[in-house]
């Protein structure tokens, strides 16, 4: 069977994608960068749901860290799915009074980590590379075009490099049997907005979204895994926001 590998998998998004991958019959690789009792909880979720899986430690912004990674989820089967997925925020606050370590820390697991976990993709999953083919999904966000101003501009901007990635990845790998598409989550109901000091965020935001309503993690993940599948199997380069029309 096929492998999906998950980073970011044990919480939010990446914790519903592990779930719904596994129903529609993948095996999958929970990456996490800390908490082990999180994503073996996923683990056990996906293994109740009658699939395999494992959780393996790895930060994604140390190369090491994502090659053993890679060298661990291709022990279970070939991979040809990568849900570069994993990505930190931090507290609310206007780009002025923004500290440089915190700025860096966002660079380093969104961007740079987004890069480290594609490249290694992309140097293991394209047909012409020896590999079996398949598809990558970014985990983008949809401040990548709302610019996210007095709270995380820090963030939009590594959300707008992860979709250059994604369309620039996209068109170099087409022709090799792998296909690369993002999703933009809007607001969308997971810790995330907890973990920035703004426990209020969805309620207080809500009335911007023309759906009235703030999205749930599954319904991201049910884009995430289409993408990952045959059903998408002409789309690559594509960025589909998942944000209630906002």
């Amino acid at each position: 069977m096929s492998v999906m590998l998950v980073t970011g998998g044990s919480r939010g998004i990446g914790a519903a994608t592990c779930k719904l991958a596994a129903e529609a019959g993948w095996q999958v690789v929970v990456n996490y960068a800390a908490n082990k009792a999180a994503a073996d909880a996923v683990v056990a979720e996906v293994n109740a749901a009658g699939a395999q899986a494992i959780a393996i430690q790895g930060d994604v912004s140390n190369e090491a860290d994502v090659v053993a990674m890679y060298d661990a989820a291709e022990a279970l089967g070939p991979v040809t799915a990568v849900i570069v997925n994993a990505g930190i925020i931090g507290q609310i606050s206007t780009v002025a009074e923004m500290e440089t370590d915190r700025i860096r820390r966002v660079m380093d697991v969104n961007v740079m980590g987004a890069f480290f976990v594609a490249r290694e993709a992309a140097r293991r999953m394209p047909v012409n590379r020896g590999g079996p083919g398949g598809a990558i999904v970014v985990t983008s966000s949809a401040a990548a075009r709302l610019g996210s101003p007095n709270e995380f501009v820090d963030y939009a901007a590594s959300k707008g490099a992860t979709d250059t990635l994604t369309m620039g990845l996209a068109k170099e790998l087409a022709p090799h049997g792998v296909r690369v598409n993002a999703v933009r989550p809007g607001l969308i109901e997971t810790e995330i907005h907890a973990s920035a000091g703004a426990p209020d965020r969805v309620e207080r935001l809500m009335s911007g979204v023309p759906m009235a309503r703030a999205g749930s993690a599954e319904e991201v993940a049910k884009v995430i895994v289409w993408l990952a599948g045959d059903g998408a199997s002409y789309m690559s380069g594509t960025c589909v926001d998942v944000a209630g029309g906002r």
